[in-house]
């Protein structure tokens, strides 16, 4: 008897190791295929380019020495004027990737991520701006909390391909990390890490937080003006149209496009994808017209602190003066990110399996979220008829839509 439940044993755990080492093959499959992002659905080209802006006037209230200075690293998505000498951008920087994977580990980054490396854009580097239009509109795009702003090029480039310059930031100490120019890597501290606070802290930090934000995009929007009237390259100056500017923004990014268009006279109208709101905001409400864009929250909403958010989000909109609600059934928070395409397929299902939503199919969920916004930017930064947003509700039916 003895001697039969050991070779039971000894096949079982043969078995679990053949298994084991056809899904680390799979996974390895996986992480090495090409992947190539959803075609801008604009009739733009999109260039890329990025900018670090050092504020010497302000010290960094996150640096651990308190010497360092605030700085941000910005990304910007525009219509472009193609040519024959045009490259094709890294979807993420390769020092960028270095630092990552050195920081994140083997199973994360080779296993349940798909190769950086082999991501293909659809933006060109450094090229000049479209001459169609004397100027575009600016659009303030944030990430969710420590995310990064490439996370997000899917949406960024399919609203530069439809005429906007969109403008995403990166700074030292708030993003997971940030390679400078000179080779430095800075990593998000601790104090600025929402993942960790819990349920209890988390709202009291977001709200600590949120200043620090805001003073990010600030300092940029005034880096934009810079540009504006004297870029040493020529190439964005006079291209920027500062009384149509918008905001956007994921999960914490979300609250900060509503903040930010709350505190800033020129901004027009801002979404918030999924993003619980924090600030001032809640209580005074938004003058401006906005888009609260949510995921499929049905299995939350006997959670009591689930049910103040839910509130809050009411409270702002019902007092916008005019105003989306939208969700996504079956989408789940990462529907909106290029997250949902860059990690393992096979993971992402059964995550989706395990906990019973999120069963939209990733590349549906993007295109449902790119034509929401741009839409929304279209009517309210450039005029286009109401009904052209009205009517993706007919588009897409696993879209619940209140508009007023």
């Amino acid at each position: 008897m003895l001697r039969r439940l050991l070779k039971i044993s000894v096949a079982l755990g043969a078995i679990g190791s053949l298994a084991l080492a056809a899904l680390l093959a799979f996974l390895w499959y996986e992480h090495i295929r090409p992947l190539v992002l959803p075609v801008p659905t604009g009739h733009f080209a999109v260039g890329r380019v990025t900018y670090k802006w050092v504020n010497d006037a302000v010290p960094e209230p996150l640096s651990p020495s308190g010497a360092e200075k605030e700085t941000v690293v910005a990304w910007m998505w525009y219509p472009a004027q193609l040519s024959t000498q045009s490259q094709h951008a890294e979807y993420f920087p390769s020092a960028w990737q270095a630092a990552l994977a050195h920081r994140s580990g083997v199973l994360m980054t080779d296993f349940f991520t798909r190769d950086l490396s082999s991501v293909q854009v659809h933006s060109v580097l450094n090229a000049p701006v479209s001459p169609e239009q004397t100027s575009y509109p600016i659009v303030i795009v944030r990430a969710g909390a420590s995310a990064f702003t490439s996370d997000y090029t899917v949406l960024a480039e399919d609203l530069a391909s439809h005429g906007y310059i969109v403008v995403g930031l990166d700074a030292p100490y708030r993003t997971f990390l940030v390679v400078l120019p000179d080779g430095r890597v800075i990593e998000r501290v601790a104090t600025a890490n929402l993942d960790v606070a819990g349920d209890s802290g988390a709202r009291l930090l977001a709200e600590k937080l949120l200043p620090m934000w805001m003073a990010d995009i600030n300092f940029a929007l005034h880096q934009l003006e810079r540009l504006n009237n004297a870029d040493p390259t020529g190439r964005f100056t006079g291209r920027f149209d500062f009384e149509r500017l918008a905001a956007l923004g994921h999960s914490f990014g979300g609250a900060q496009a509503l903040q930010f268009c709350h505190e800033e006279p020129r901004c027009r109208a801002a979404i918030d994808i999924d993003g619980i709101p924090f600030g001032t905001v809640i209580r005074d409400g938004l003058s401006k017209p906005g888009m609260i864009l949510l995921s499929d929250h049905s299995r939350e909403k006997a959670d009591p602190a689930a049910q103040q958010i839910f509130a809050d989000f009411r409270s702002i909109y019902v007092r916008l003066p005019s105003g989306y609600y939208v969700t996504i059934h079956g989408a789940n928070h990462f529907t909106f990110s290029d997250q949902i395409l860059l990690k393992s397929r096979l993971v992402v299902s059964a995550l989706m399996a395990v906990h019973g939503f999120g069963h939209l199919e990733p590349r549906r969920g993007l295109a449902i979220t790119t034509d929401y916004v741009h839409t929304f930017f279209d009517v309210y930064l450039k005029g286009a008829a109401p009904w052209q947003l009205a009517g993706l509700a007919a588009k897409y039916p696993e879209v619940q839509t209140e508009s007023h």
